[in-house]
């Protein structure tokens, strides 16, 4: 047994775990705001990192001007989709408002295909340095960027929904949207702005993760790799996104150390979190910090 590579494995499933909760915070901000789960938000990542690939690729500008003019583009992405196709939802069955992101999944997938190909497409150069040694360990410059990226997100997350006049106005409509809009909360403008955040983040996570692989339509696919990070956690914890998304990054990546080692099964990576999914919610139906609903009949 080869346990020199643990060590390595889980430092890896962290920093991509970090990312996983990031993306899982989009999930349960818009799940929190509007009560939707949100089917397209792999589709998220998809544009952003399609966004920032063609400006730098297309104009001599530096990454950060291009990642920059990514994420207002970004922003403007979630609030019109929010007002023009998820707005006028409002009211109607929950069931119709998912039918309609899944919808959108598969246009936008369809779009970025139809406009870059199905080819993956690599980043140009951003960093200098091939690697950079951590503690013994040869990381790639971009994968500490991204744990970096990860905990200022879930820093700001913090700081929005504890101090900020809008994050305490998206915390009182998650609570209970008619209260909310009798204390003078603009309800709709609440759900435009969970859906700009939710896109700006995601896309950030989707320029990470294209820099690393090329940009693909594959990158549509961690939205649901990051789904069972969401149950995990519980659908409507922000905390709990977090964890879950740790959790995931870990046992994907020690999935992969047992399966070499012992099971030789060849696919525990993309199982491993679906089967702590089903284990979780066998045990706790509302996952680790979820909110229990009792209804009484």
């Amino acid at each position: 047994m080869d346990f020199t590579l643990v060590f390595p494995l889980l430092l890896n499933g962290l920093i991509v775990g970090a990312l996983y909760g990031v993306v899982a915070m989009s999930f349960v901000l818009i799940y929190k705001a509007s009560q939707v789960v949100n089917f397209a938000q792999g589709e998220f990542l998809l544009v952003g990192a399609w966004v920032c690939w063609w400006l730098l690729t297309e104009y001599p500008i530096p990454f950060w001007a291009g990642f920059l003019v990514t994420m207002a583009f970004m922003t403007l992405f979630g609030i019109i989709l929010q007002v023009v196709v998820l707005r006028p939802l409002i009211g109607e069955p929950v069931i119709s408002v998912i039918m309609a992101t899944v919808g959108l999944s598969i246009f936008f997938q369809a779009l970025m295909k139809w406009i870059f190909g199905v080819f993956a497409k690599p980043f140009p150069p951003i960093f200098e340095a091939e690697r950079i040694d951590v503690m013994g360990l040869h990381v790639q410059p971009v994968y500490l960027l991204s744990l970096a990226v990860s905990l200022f997100i879930m820093a700001g997350f913090w700081w929005f929904f504890t101090y900020s006049k809008h994050g305490l106005a998206m915390r009182a409509t998650a609570f209970d949207q008619q209260v909310a809009q009798s204390l003078g909360v603009s309800v709709p403008k609440v759900f435009a702005m969970s859906w700009a955040i939710s896109a700006v983040v995601s896309s950030v996570a989707g320029v990470v993760v294209g820099v690393v692989n090329g940009v693909s339509s594959a990158l549509s696919f961690y939205g649901i790799k990051v789904f069972p990070a969401v149950i995990l956690g519980g659908l409507d914890s922000i905390v709990g996104a977090v964890l879950g998304g740790l959790i995931v990054g870990v046992l994907e990546n020690l999935a992969q150390w047992v399966d070499s080692e012992f099971l030789h099964w060849g696919n525990m990576t993309q199982i491993a979190p679906f089967y702590a999914l089903v284990l979780i919610l066998l045990i706790k139906p509302y996952g680790l910090f979820g909110t229990k609903n009792i209804e009484r009949v």
